[in-house]
C-alpha cells in the first residue's frame, strides 16, 4: 500500500489546528536519500521549509559518513528549516529535534527516550536516529536539513525494535499508521524548534535531559571509568571521572564531544 497523502495532510492539520499545511510536501515511494534529495530541491528553488518522506532509501546517511540501512516499512523523512543559529550551536538543532518527537510521542503513550548523541530508543533499543546538515555563510547557519528515520515495520536488528511490532503487545495502539507516525514527527520536530526559538536553549536542554536515558550510565574515556551526568549547549556529554587527582580534591569532568565515544547498545535487552 502506498503513501497517503491525504491521510497525512489531515492529521498534520488537526494535529495543531492549521487552516492550512505548515509545509510543502515531497512524498516517494523510494529515493536514495531523503536528505540529499531535499538538498537538491533547495537549490532549484523549493521553499526552505520543504519535506522530504519516503517508504525506502536505497543510500540512507547516517551519522558521521555511516550508513543508514532503510529498508521497506520504515519512515524516512527529511525536514527544512531555515533556524537563526550560529554555526558553533548547530548541535541545538538535533537537540531540539530528539526531544520534541520523543516528547509528542511519549504524549501518545510511546515511552520513547533519548540516547545521545542522536537516537531515540524504546525499552533500551533503536528505535530511530536523527542526522542534521547545515549551510552556514559568514558563522552563521542559513539552512537545515533535519533527517528522521523511525522503525514502523521495517525489519531490525536484535538492537532495534519497530513501532508497531511494540504496539502489537500494547493494550492501545496509539499511532494508527504511517501517516500517524509521520505527522508526529514533523509536529514533533517544529514543537522543538519551538522552544529552542522561543524559550531557550537552557529550557529545552533541561527537557531533553528528562528524557536522557544515559544518566547515571557508566562510561570508559581514554581507559578512565567515568560517569556520565548530562549534555551541555553543544551537544557534548558530560562526564565525571572516578579517577581522582593527585591530593584527592575533586572528581574531575570532562566534555566528550559527539562522535568521540560510541555508548553502544546491548543486544537483545528487551523482548518486542
Amino acid at each position: 500500500m502506498g503513501f497517503d497523502r491525504q491521510l497525512l495532510e489531515t492529521a498534520l492539520k488537526s494535529g495543531r489546528r492549521y487552516t492550512y499545511l505548515p509545509f510543502s510536501l515531497h512524498i516517494f515511494e523510494s529515493l536514495p536519500s531523503t536528505n540529499q534529495t531535499l538538498w537538491d530541491l533547495l537549490k532549484q528553488g523549493a521553499e526552505p521549509n520543504s519535506v522530504v518522506i519516503a517508504t525506502q532509501q536505497t543510500a540512507g546517511r547516517g551519522q558521521w559518513g555511516r550508513q543508514w540501512i532503510s529498508p521497506t516499512g520504515g519512515l524516512y523523512l527529511s525536514m527544512g528549516i531555515v533556524p537563526k543559529l550560529e554555526a558553533s550551536d548547530s548541535y541545538q538543532l538535533t537537540l531540539a529535534s530528539a526531544w520534541g518527537i520523543a516528547a509528542l510521542l511519549r504524549q501518545y503513550g510511546v515511552s520513547v527516550g533519548i540516547k545521545w548523541p542522536n537516537d531515540l530508543v524504546l525499552h533500551g533499543r533503536k528505535l530511530g536516529g536523527i542526522l542534521t546538515e547545515t549551510k552556514v555563510h559568514n558563522g552563521q547557519i542559513i539552512q537545515a536539513v533535519i533527517g528522521v528515520g523511525i522503525n514502523w515495520a521495517n525489519p531490525v536488528p536484535d538492537t532495534g525494535i519497530n513501532l508497531e511490532s511494540w504496539q502489537a503487545s500494547q493494550p492501545i495502539k496509539a499511532i494508527s499508521c504511517l501517516e500517524m507516525l509521520t505527522s508526529t514527527v514533523l509536529l514533533g520536530i517544529q514543537s522543538g524548534m519551538e522552544c529552542l526559538c522561543q524559550e531557550g536553549v537552557s529550557v529545552l536542554l533541561s527537557r531533553y535531559l528528562d528524557l536522557l536515558s544515559n544518566i547515571g550510565e557508566q562510561v570508559y574515556i581514554n581507559n578512565l571509568l567515568g560517569t556520565v551526568v548530562g549534555v551541555n549547549a553543544q551537544g557534548n556529554l558530560h562526564v565525571s571521572l572516578e579517577t581522582y587527582d593527585t591530593n584527592d580534591i575533586k572528581t574531575p569532568e570532562i566534555y566528550v564531544e559527539p562522535g568521540t565515544i560510541s555508548l553502544g547498545y546491548r543486544e537483545s535487552s528487551v523482548s518486542s
